[in-house]
């Protein structure tokens, strides 16, 4: 906790991992447990679907739209993604880091990159191993909801992805989620005490001098 006269920047946390080795459920009990972290809500070309809803989930905008956000620069970064295109709003990401919030991207190694290059010093980047890709063929076949053919696209991928492993700052291996959630945990909780994130502490640590000098 930071004395009420010191405030701190907010994080940029980015999770990435093959589908299936679970960033997507880490990064949703990482939401459920810890109130100073928020998502980044993305917008979308995608259709809507049942359940979701437009602003919670994502924006939900028509391509002649997302073209012209783009265009104006409104963007952090955009990826094609099945078709569809993605892309993270810049504004509400400023105004939450500069309020101290902490932002979760939940994104892959291509958008991690395009945030590295335009805001390294608030990034801080976690890669997901699983622990074999046997073991990540089984959790994809479990989960019941991607055709026999999409998960053979999704496993040509995952090899793709996991060699980007070593562009990040942090690498999880998810043999289990609780332990992996802690160390997300661990991981988040020493970024934000980082003393570049510390504002105003050249100030507070000068008040030391200050009253030592009065005593």
């Amino acid at each position: 906790m930071l004395p009420q006269n010191l405030k701190r920047r907010g994080v940029m946390l980015a999770l990435s991992s093959p589908s299936g080795a679970g960033k997507t459920t880490i990064s949703r009990r990482l939401m459920a447990v810890d109130e100073e972290i928020d998502v980044s809500i993305s917008a979308t070309t995608r259709p809507i679907r049942d359940g979701e809803e437009d602003g919670v989930h994502y924006h939900f905008v028509d391509a002649d739209k997302f073209k012209d956000m783009e265009a104006n620069k409104e963007f952090l970064e955009t990826a094609y993604v099945f078709e569809h295109m993605y892309g993270t709003p810049k504004q509400p990401v400023d105004d939450a880091l500069a309020k101290g919030q902490d932002i979760l991207f939940d994104i892959d190694w291509q958008g991690t990159q395009k945030l590295k290059a335009v805001a390294p010093d608030d990034l801080v980047s976690i890669f997901i191993l699983p622990p074999s890709m046997v073991e990540l063929e089984s959790r994809l076949k479990k989960r019941a909801q991607n055709s026999d053919e999409e998960i053979v696209y999704r496993m040509s991928r995952a090899m793709d992805e996991v060699s980007h492993y070593d562009e990040y700052h942090y690498v999880i291996i998810n043999y289990d989620i609780e332990d992996s959630l802690r160390r997300v945990q661990s991981i988040l909780e020493a970024e934000r005490m980082k003393r570049r994130r510390i504002l105003g502490l050249s100030g507070f640590v000068q008040e030391f001098y200050d009253t030592d000098g009065q005593s």
